[in-house]
């Protein structure tokens, strides 16, 4: 089977946004009395929706939570990246706009999707100067899924949306552990680790992926390789 449709996440993989996510999460949890350090946060956090990511942060470090407490640390979050991103220069990391172009030319959907919600994924669109059908295929966001990562529900939502129905067809392309696994759990035929994000090569390596890479360019390659088996 062919590729047909690469799910890439965005910051990180494919949104350059200088860590301001989990930097501002890292601020959220210290405000409410919480030492933990930015280390913990991407180890813990990275590539999940953002409540969860609070929960688990808290779990993992050892500090007792609340879910009164996750709520005022969340929204504590979402008021202050808001604020943060009207300042924040986004630009695309290098050869993602180049590589979206080479794939939509093979008629290889472009999926991005993201642990942040509806919302704030658009927020980045917008200043990225993406369009919707020209520089990409779809955006599948936390909040659109009953279920987030490492759950599959993102991945299979978008095949549903753009009727591909064999995940033989699909790739994932991540740079935290989390976004191996959910590809794994949605059975992609590839699942593509890359160290341009939260994560580094050995906590990726954790999530066994097919392929650990640090130019998303190199995708290519590999996409070409699989469709001419």
């Amino acid at each position: 089977m062919k590729i047909k449709m690469v799910v890439f996440d965005m910051a990180g993989t494919t949104v350059d946004e200088d860590n301001v996510v989990y930097k501002t999460l890292q601020e959220a949890i210290v405000k409410h009395s919480i030492s933990v350090t930015l280390d913990e946060v991407l180890k813990h956090g990275a590539g999940k929706e953002k409540l969860q990511a609070i929960v688990d942060i808290l779990e993992q470090t050892n500090h007792p939570s609340s879910s009164e407490l996750v709520r005022q640390i969340y929204n504590y979050f979402i008021e202050k990246l808001t604020i943060n991103y009207k300042t924040l220069e986004i630009k695309a990391l290098p050869n993602v706009e180049r590589v979206f172009k080479e794939l939509m030319n093979r008629n290889i959907r472009v999926v991005l999707n993201t642990g942040y919600n509806r919302e704030t994924a658009e927020s980045l669109i917008e200043k990225l100067g993406w369009e919707l059908s020209v520089d990409y295929d779809l955006l599948v966001t936390a909040s659109d899924v009953k279920q987030n990562r490492p759950n599959p529900d993102m991945i299979l939502s978008a095949m549903a949306d753009l009727n591909i129905t064999d995940p033989s067809e699909v790739i994932k392309v991540g740079d935290s552990a989390i976004d191996i696994m959910e590809g794994r759990n949605a059975n992609c035929r590839l699942n593509i680790g890359i160290t341009t994000g939260a994560q580094t090569r050995e906590q990726l390596s954790e999530a066994d992926p097919d392929f650990i890479i640090d130019d998303i360019h190199s995708i290519v390659e590999l996409i070409d390789r699989v469709n001419n088996e």
